[in-house]
């Protein structure tokens, strides 16, 4: 004959029994993350990369435009300067042939005071000038060749340096701006009694003496 348990013994068992019985944990399912943080870390050093590219490429741009804009500087001050040299050499060559155009001998035929006509030419080159330069004098001194008595040869070259003012007074130069002196024969720029010497003592020079320091061209 079989005994049955008192309904609370079961009860009692039944919860004893729960309590032993160890709880299983709900699983919980992970996606897989390694796939997708590699994809994202790749994506982010390449664009950190691109970055960095992008600003040296920038720096880089930078620094080679301002490298050309310093070389250009200095080419245009380099050509300014040879620009500025070049005109002061021009104008330093000018003033220079200025002052020789001034300082040309003009010559004469024997026992003669009129105007050869390459005389009269280089009187002409030298009216510009004067009238470009109204501050300048100059002084006309009339010479001669040693044949003849010393009064005369002093009265010709007075009558040559004479004939030069008075081409130049009548191309409008003021009078008062030309003084004229002879010496005669007392200084021959060729020694000798040949004609060639006496052609070159046939003549008259011409100085500036006031308002020479600087010269005006025309």
């Amino acid at each position: 004959m079989t005994r049955r348990l008192p309904t609370a013994a079961i009860a009692v068992l039944a919860i004893t029994v729960a309590a032993c019985t160890p709880r299983t944990q709900p699983t919980t399912t992970t996606a897989p993350t390694t796939g997708t943080t590699t994809a994202a870390t790749s994506a982010t050093s390449a664009t950190a990369a691109a970055d960095s590219a992008r600003r040296v490429a920038e720096a880089n741009a930078r620094a080679e435009a301002e490298a050309r804009a310093r070389r250009e500087a200095a080419a245009a001050e380099t050509a300014r300067r040879e620009s500025e040299a070049r005109a002061a050499a021009a104008a330093a060559a000018a003033v220079t042939a200025a002052r020789n155009t001034m300082a040309t001998v003009i010559y004469f035929d024997f026992d003669r005071s009129d105007l050869l006509d390459a005389s009269r030419a280089a009187l002409d080159a030298k009216i510009p000038i004067l009238r470009a330069n109204p501050a300048i004098r100059i002084r006309i001194s009339g010479h001669a060749d040693e044949r003849g008595s010393d009064a005369y040869n002093v009265a010709l070259g007075q009558r040559r340096a004479a004939a030069a003012k008075r081409y130049l007074v009548d191309a409008g130069i003021a009078e008062n701006r030309i003084d004229v002196v002879s010496f005669g024969e007392e200084r021959p720029v060729m020694m000798g009694s040949t004609e060639e010497a006496w052609s070159k003592n046939r003549r008259d020079e011409f100085e500036i003496i006031v308002g020479g320091e600087t010269i005006r061209v025309p």
